[in-house]
């Protein structure tokens, strides 16, 4: 009998159990590390830096591989998150999530597991970012009966040494194809990797931003051709999407690696080039069901709350979504990066954007192939609203649980005649059309995102309380991050650029974009 799960990009685990993962069982794993042959259990999980971790466990029995995935290992919490626990009171347990089970694809002798981090109760660590995530959707839903779904659109560079042929052009590369674009087959790679490990995704392309040649006094990357990828993912759970973009970060740099290529995610690689954003695509569901829409097509009553939420908590999203200082590098007007607390249909500069989604058209081939007589109609409308302010730097698990509370903030029924009247005058009265950066007193009219590190820090302190309710967001870790962001010390940064001449202005940009490459 053939699987319903073995297409060519179905998860390896998957086909060879013959079960949907969220059907995988302890004794499942230990069948398969039998009949494979496997020598290890690798643990990952998520650190202070919101960088994919690791513990190799070799397996020498089975009963030591049931202790394993019965109860997870003890880890060293100090170091994993340093400065929010005691060296006193260090231990943790990381406990593997049986869904989330893949096999390693550098290490064929590995089965693998993302896991979260449980105290010595065995109650969830409040402070660490995959539980912090959790637990906001988790309020989200018992407020609102809904559900969260979010998709990320992952931007990054590959740099190489390339032959001088077939150049691509400067700000030219959207949906480039090769041979004008060299790293295509490495971004194939990439791409049936995450698909294989998380069936997430949703397509991969070449994006604007090209470099011929990078000029760096980090030696990594000095003199090499700088070429931008994306790769977008499909709607999931939020706590799901901010795994597998993690996940999927550690799979770009291994491959990336591999091949002699350096891949980054840094905001900003170099003034005039596109930057590396991280866009986050939300929809809502209810029961199963897609509502942001309405019967007619227009935006549903709980789509405009939920854009209202997001424009209430812009500016201090900007804390978990835009950490380093050549952030607000990207940050600039008319880069299609925004600037302005505003919302919009279709419209790249406006921060927060509606795209199409099927909603008033459906079986389009059948216009375009009129021998088509079959019909085909959509489950449920694919509509979404799309966050522009993130980029590479993000904290993920960070942003999304703010995302999160946003929404619960304009959607929770319990504060509706105030909080939800708040957002729909939002939502009323902050929906702009056309480019906003060509009308002068409507840009001055919206209320701006922060311009530094430092100015998002002191908005976040300021506005602690929107992360703090229903005891979401620890308050070490808010502390943490405006700490962090503190010490980019970047407040007057764009004043002394403006004063140096332009060969001292390009060496000084470069070092302050360059020394996040992989920060993230």
């Amino acid at each position: 009998m053939v699987s319903k799960r073995s297409y060519a990009l179905s998860n390896p685990v998957a086909v060879l159990l013959d079960k949907e993962p969220k059907e995988f069982k302890r004794q499942d794993f230990l069948k398969l590390i039998e009949e494979k042959k496997l020598e290890k259990i690798t643990f990952h999980y998520i650190g202070l830096d919101g960088k994919l971790k690791e513990l190799k466990i070799p397996v020498a029995s089975p009963t030591q591989a049931e202790t394993i995935l019965a109860e997870g290992e003890r880890v060293d919490g100090s170091s994993l998150y340093k400065g929010l626990v005691d060296a006193g009171l260090s231990d943790l347990y990381v406990v593997p999530v049986y869904r989330s089970a893949f096999l390693n694809p550098f290490d064929d002798r590995s089965l693998d597991f993302i896991c979260r981090y449980l105290d010595g109760e065995g109650l969830p660590v409040r402070f660490t970012v995959d539980n912090i995530l959790f637990k906001a959707h988790q309020v989200f839903r018992e407020h609102t009966g809904l559900e969260l779904r979010a998709l990320g659109e992952l931007e990054f560079f590959l740099l190489s040494d390339q032959p001088r042929i077939y150049p691509a052009q400067k700000q030219r590369g959207y949906h480039s194809s090769s041979p004008f674009i060299k790293s295509g087959h490495v971004l194939d790679e990439m791409v049936r990797l995450i698909t294989q490990l998380s069936g997430a995704v949703k397509y991969a392309h070449s994006e604007v931003g090209y470099l011929e040649r990078v000029e760096s006094e980090v030696e990594e990357i000095n003199g090499k051709t700088a070429e931008q990828m994306e790769i977008e993912f499909l709607p999931e759970p939020v706590e799901e999407c901010a795994e597998h973009l993690v996940l999927a970060r550690w799979i770009i740099r291994n491959v990336a690696y591999r091949h002699g290529l350096v891949a980054t995610f840094t905001p900003k690689l170099e003034e005039g080039i596109a930057g590396n954003g991280l866009h986050f695509h939300l929809e809502l569901k209810r029961e199963g069901k897609n509502i942001m829409t309405g019967p007619d097509g227009s935006l549903s009553r709980e789509a405009r709350l939920l854009i209202g939420g997001l424009c209430h908590y812009a500016d201090s999203l900007t804390a978990f979504g835009n950490t380093v200082a050549s952030s607000y590098f990207r940050l600039v007007p008319n880069q299609e990066a925004p600037t302005r607390v505003c919302w919009s249909d279709l419209n790249r500069s406006a921060m927060i954007r509606v795209p199409l989604g099927w909603t008033r058209v459906s079986h389009l081939s059948a216009l375009v192939n009129p021998r088509e007589m079959e019909s085909f109609e959509s489950p449920e409308s694919r509509q979404t609203v799309e966050m522009r302010t993130a980029d590479g730097s993000a904290l993920i698990h960070l942003f999304l649980a703010g995302l999160t509370m946003a929404a619960d903030w304009a959607l929770n029924p319990e504060t509706a005649g105030i909080w939800g009247k708040q957002a729909a005058e939002l939502a009323e009265n902050l929906y702009v059309s056309g480019n906003i950066f060509r009308d002068r007193k409507l840009l001055e009219s919206l209320k701006q995102l922060p311009g530094s590190c430092q100015e998002s820090a002191r908005v976040l302190r300021e506005k602690r309380d929107l992360y703090e309710r229903d005891l979401v967001f620890p308050s070490s870790i808010i502390d943490y991050v405006a700490r962090m962001l503190e010490e980019e010390e970047d407040e007057n940064l764009s004043p002394q650029l403006a004063l140096l001449l332009p060969e001292e202005r390009k060496i000084l940009a470069r070092r302050i974009m360059h020394k996040d490459l992989h920060k993230h």
